[in-house]
């Protein structure tokens, strides 16, 4: 099982990081160690000392694909959910200035709460989906996939150029603006159109 995600997809986002607009998809990936399952609690790493949440649409994949073209794409994903890409922001600053990889940053333990997954056919649309964060009953973050720059399809077609994905594999799809950083207590509580899917606790 991998898990990939897309970055920078939000424009939105891209320009509260002061980032450049991709010509076409940015992917990273995170290992199975990074999954955080069951509502179980996130612990602070002690290596960082800005963790940011960054809530996205994740896309489980159900069938094994290679060079997949773009208008079968939808055929490769029955379910979706929300989770959580946290990111070690001072880290992710220092790779970025050195011209070095995340992982450091986006690739560590828990560093990806996944929460519950729903048949994609419960929404009329894929390109008109709401999903948002609450922290202690605020909410922080609001996208609809109305934004993407990249469609799940399209997504879904770049990856399999290079790399083979398989059953069970995972691709979050990118965040939308407002990140921002957690902390001890915080409770996190993440919804795809109104329905909760995730809740967890920062330890």
């Amino acid at each position: 099982m991998k898990i990939i995600c897309i970055g920078q997809n939000y424009l939105e986002h891209i320009k509260e990081l002061n980032s450049a607009i991709p010509e076409e998809p940015v992917f990273f990936l995170k290992p199975d160690t990074a999954l955080l399952l069951d509502n179980k609690p996130f612990y602070l790493p002690d290596f960082s000392q800005d963790i940011h949440h960054e809530v996205e649409i994740v896309l489980k994949i159900n069938r094994v694909g290679k060079n997949i073209a773009e208008q079968f794409a939808n055929k490769y994903y029955d379910e979706i959910s929300v989770g959580i890409d946290f990111t070690a922001r001072d880290i992710q600053k220092i790779q970025k200035t050195k011209g070095l990889p995340w992982e450091k940053a986006k690739a560590f333990d828990g560093a990806a709460p996944m929460g519950k997954f729903v048949s994609k056919n419960k929404f009329q649309r894929m390109n008109n989906i709401g999903f948002h964060l609450d922290i202690n009953g605020k909410t922080v973050q609001k996208g609809n996939t109305s934004d993407l720059l990249f469609s799940f399809d399209k997504v879904i077609a770049y990856i399999s150029q290079f790399i083979t994905l398989k059953i069970g594999d995972l691709i979050f799809t990118g965040t939308p603006v407002g990140v921002g950083a957690v902390k001890i207590e915080d409770k996190l509580e993440a919804y795809l159109e109104g329905e909760k899917l995730l809740a967890f606790e920062v330890k």
